[in-house]
């Protein structure tokens, strides 16, 4: 399949209209439409926020094989494919993530040094 074929299918896939991808990734509805036909290229930047409305890496659009990607459940993945999975986001949600983990930490000292301290009473 082409570019333009996986685009068309994941859009519909998606319950998208033309419309609704045009104004995400900032072209009108024609020459949208000319992309999903093959008859115009899309730029990098394009691309990418296409992706991004897919909720979809570039390579899953470009190599679409048909399927949509499944639901990534963290609890079913190793520590090592949880971080890699976190460094894809953006960096706004990485820093999220970072400072819940950096407050849970912190509150797991503080009980742990509280129930150190009272058991020594």
């Amino acid at each position: 399949m082409s570019i333009a074929e996986n685009i068309k299918t994941i859009r519909e896939a998606k319950n998208l209209k033309q419309i609704e991808v045009a104004t995400h990734i900032g072209v009108d509805k024609s020459a949208y439409s000319k992309i999903e036909k093959g008859l115009r290229s899309l730029s990098v930047e394009e691309l990418q926020k296409m992706a991004q409305l897919f909720n979809m890496t570039t390579d899953q659009v470009i190599n679409h094989d048909g399927r949509l990607p499944k639901e990534v459940v963290m609890e079913d993945k190793t520590a090592v494919e949880q971080m890699r999975l976190i460094q894809q986001l953006d960096e706004e949600d990485k820093q999220t993530i970072f400072k819940l983990i950096d407050k849970m930490l912190t509150n797991k000292k503080f009980k742990d040094f509280f129930q150190k301290n009272i058991a020594a009473m």
